[in-house]
Formats: C-alpha cells, sequence, structure tokens
C-alpha cells in the first residue's frame, strides 16, 4: 500500500514546532558573531592591523568547516539510531559552547568554542530536515520546509538585533551568554519525543540504507544540481551575513541604528519570502513539475540587480533596493529543501542533508567570510560585495538548468509504504 500523499503522522505539528524553535535559536548562536565582530575585533586586535578582518572571518570558518565534516559523520548515526536523541545531545553541545564564546579570554579558545557549536549544529543539521521528512508527505513538504526555515531569516535577524542591543548595554560577552540557555532547554525536550520511523506494525523495523542507496543518491542529478546552486547561494549569503554589519559602518551608517535596521528588513522580507516560495512551489508543482527549483532560480536572478544597485546607490534608498534582494535571495530556502527531501528515499535522507551540508559549506560560507576579510582590508568592502553578485547570477542560473531532473528523480523516492 502506497503512502497516502495527503496525510501526516501523529505529533508532526509538535514536532514541527520544536524543531523551529531549535532552528531559530541555530541560527541566533550563528549570527550574534557578526553582530559583534567589530567589538571582538577590537578586543583580541591592535587598530589598524590590515589582517584583522582576515583573523575574525576564520571564525566562521571554524564553525562551518567543522560543521560541513560532522554533518555526513554523524548522519551514519542519525539514519540508524533514534534522530531525537541525536538531536538533543547536539543541541546541548552547541549551547554549552555558546556560552563558552563568552567567556574566551583569548582569540584561540574563542576559536575552538566555534569549532565545538559546529559539532554540535553538525548532528542537528541534517536531522532536523529529515525528521519533518518522515512526519509529512511529499504534498506539504514544501510548505513545512518553508516554516522551518523561517527560521533561517528571522533567527539571523534576531542573532543581528540581540547582539547589538545586548553588546551596547552589557558588551559583546553577554551576547553569547544569554543565548545559551534557551538552547539547553529546547535540547531537553527532544529527549521526550518519539522517533517516526518507529516500528508501525509488530516485528517491522525502519529499512536501513544499503550501498546501492548511497550509490543511487550520488547518481540523481536533481540532487547534484541542487547541491551546485546551493553551495552558490550560500557562499554569497554567508558573505553578506557576517560582513554586513562592518559593511554598514563602511558606508558611513550609524552602528546602533544600521544593525537593527538590517536585522528588521532580513525579518520581514526573508520571513514572507520564505513562506511565498514553500506556498508557490506546492501549488506550482502539477502545472510545473520543476517548480521547486524554478522559484529558486527565478529569486536569485531577481535579487542580483538589486544587490548591485545597493552597492552604489545613496542611503536610504539602499535601505529599499536591499530589502528586495534579501527578500528574492531568500525565495529559495522551502522549495530546495524539500527538492533534497523528495530526491532522497527515507533510509537515506539524513545523509543526503549531510552530504548536501558538507558541499555547500566547503565550498561557500567557509570560504567567502575569510575571503571577503581580505578583500575588504586590501582594498574596501564595496569590492569584496560586488563579487558576491556573480555567485547569486551562478546559483539561479544552475536551479534552472536542473529543472527537467527534478520531476523524473523525484517520484522514485517517495515509493514507500504507509
Amino acid at each position: 500500500m502506497m503512502a497516502d500523499p495527503t496525510e501526516r503522522k501523529p505529533g508532526a505539528r509538535g514536532a514541527l514546532a520544536l524543531l523551529l524553535g531549535i532552528n531559530l535559536f541555530n541560527y541566533i548562536d550563528r549570527y550574534i558573531l557578526a553582530a559583534v565582530e567589530p567589538n571582538i575585533r577590537a578586543t583580541f586586535f591592535a587598530a589598524g592591523d590590515p589582517n584583522a578582518m582576515a583573523m575574525t572571518g576564520s571564525l566562521a570558518t571554524a564553525f562551518l568547516v567543522t560543521y560541513m565534516l560532522s554533518a555526513p559523520a554523524l548522519s551514519w548515526l542519525i539514519d540508524r539510531f533514534s534522530r531525537w536523541v541525536i538531536v538533543g545531545i547536539c543541541v546541548i553541545l552547541w549551547s554549552v559552547a555558546t556560552a563558552a564564546s563568552g567567556q574566551a579570554a583569548t582569540f584561540a579558545l574563542l576559536f575552538i568554542s566555534r569549532i565545538f557549536i559546529g559539532i554540535g549544529e553538525g548532528g542537528y543539521g541534517p536531522a532536523g530536515p529529515a525528521i519533518l521528512a518522515d512526519y509529512f508527505p511529499v504534498g506539504l513538504r514544501g510548505r513545512v520546509m518553508a516554516v522551518f526555515c523561517c527560521a533561517i531569516p528571522v533567527g539571523s535577524a534576531l542573532g543581528y538585533v540581540l547582539g547589538g542591543v545586548i553588546n551596547a548595554h552589557f558588551g559583546w560577552r553577554w551576547a553569547f551568554y544569554i543565548v545559551a540557555f534557551p538552547g539547553l532547554v529546547l535540547g531537553l525536550s527532544c529527549f521526550f519525543q518519539r522517533d517516526p520511523r518507529a516500528k508501525q506494525n509488530a516485528g517491522e523495523k525502519p529499512k536501513r540504507a544499503g550501498k546501492d542507496d548511497y550509490l543511487t543518491l550520488l547518481r540523481t542529478r536533481a540532487f547534484l544540481f541542487n547541491c551546485a546552486a546551493q553551495t552558490a547561494m550560500t557562499f554569497a549569503l554567508g558573505g553578506l551575513a557576517f560582513w554586513m554589519p562592518a559593511y554598514l559602518i563602511y558606508r558611513s551608517q550609524s552602528p546602533g541604528l544600521a544593525t537593527p535596521v538590517f536585522g528588521g528588513i532580513t525579518v520581514v522580507a526573508g520571513l514572507l519570502s520564505t513562506l511565498l516560495g514553500g506556498f508557490l512551489a506546492d501549488r506550482m508543482q502539477k502545472r510545473f513539475p520543476g517548480s521547486y527549483f524554478l522559484v529558486s532560480g527565478l529569486g536569485m536572478l531577481l535579487a542580483v540587480p538589486l544587490f548591485l544597485a545597493t552597492l552604489f546607490v545613496p542611503f536610504p534608498l539602499a535601505w529599499i533596493t536591499l530589502f528586495g534582494a534579501v527578500f528574492f535571495v531568500f525565495l529559495n530556502t522551502g522549495p530546495s529543501n524539500a527538492a533534497l527531501a523528495n530526491v532522497a528515499a527515507p533510509e537515506v535522507r539524513a545523509t543526503a542533508f549531510a552530504l548536501n551540508i558538507f558541499i555547500i559549506h566547503a565550498l561557500g560560507d567557509a570560504i567567502s567570510p575569510p575571503l571577503l576579510g581580505l578583500i575588504g582590508g586590501r582594498w574596501n568592502l564595496n569590492v569584496a560585495f560586488f563579487a558576491l553578485s556573480g555567485a547569486m547570477l551562478i546559483s539561479g542560473i544552475v536551479w534552472l538548468l536542473g529543472m527537467k531532473y527534478l520531476a523524473v528523480e523525484s517520484a522514485p523516492a517517495q515509493r514507500q509504504p504507509a
């Protein structure tokens, strides 16, 4: 018997709510660092040091390299044991490491704390979307992934806003202390959840992946196109997110005002866009079988001219073009993640997300923050940001080229027993 394409498993909404909360603090923890980067730089480096920006940029790389390496390693466990238990352990680990970032007395200790945050998020990153794909059917996944991914713009923006506000009143170290506690509570909550892959009939056990399942995933062209497009997008978004507070200072905007304004833009534009992208892709799927890639690709192509305009028009007009660029960049978040789930068989779904994490971060935002910091330190951040528009353009084109494979390769992965 085939699974009902509209039927959710029991506990699906509660799982979505918990994972959404975890994902929110996931991104708050990531982007608090960007909000307080100028103060960290002033604490650990001499004024005028041309290498200081590249060094603080390496903090993002320390997190991302560890994250992308630990995700594939932990995905083997995630596909075989209780995903909720692993998520709970990993969320607690990264929350403790976030608090430790505020305690760091040297730059080296701060660097090490970011490594442990990467390990914690490496266990959660592939497990969260895989759990949701286990709970929700194909026909709802675009919208479900969009809701889950709302945490990306909202959490990122809250990281900027909370980081800026807490830093202004208590110092940059307290920004890390305060956001760590909710993560501990959410991590403990995971231990009370039931794995959706638990046996449904007496004596029945979830199928475990074999060698052929992994080889099939690596031969799936829609998966490869999606990874390539997400890599270019992640390169652009990672560099933009990390250096935006410093860029606004470079453009003579007041740090106390500019960072919260950018955070507000990210919340409103990113939230609306993420929800709209998932809704549009689901609604268009019957007419355009490659709609998940169509929505993602068009969004990135529309973001390019608006982002370029932001670099050259004066403020406050630049806030309007920046809003438009952020809106179209986030249009892909729900559809592209739903596409990942749809082309991977259930038994290798966590591995698919883990491999995607490794690729997009190894070639994407693990590279862009220090590279842009190097360019910004030697020339200026306007030159550095100009390079990001090329990555956005590539991302959009690759998604559109992969449309023809998506519909053909999604159907076989969904042929599973109810």
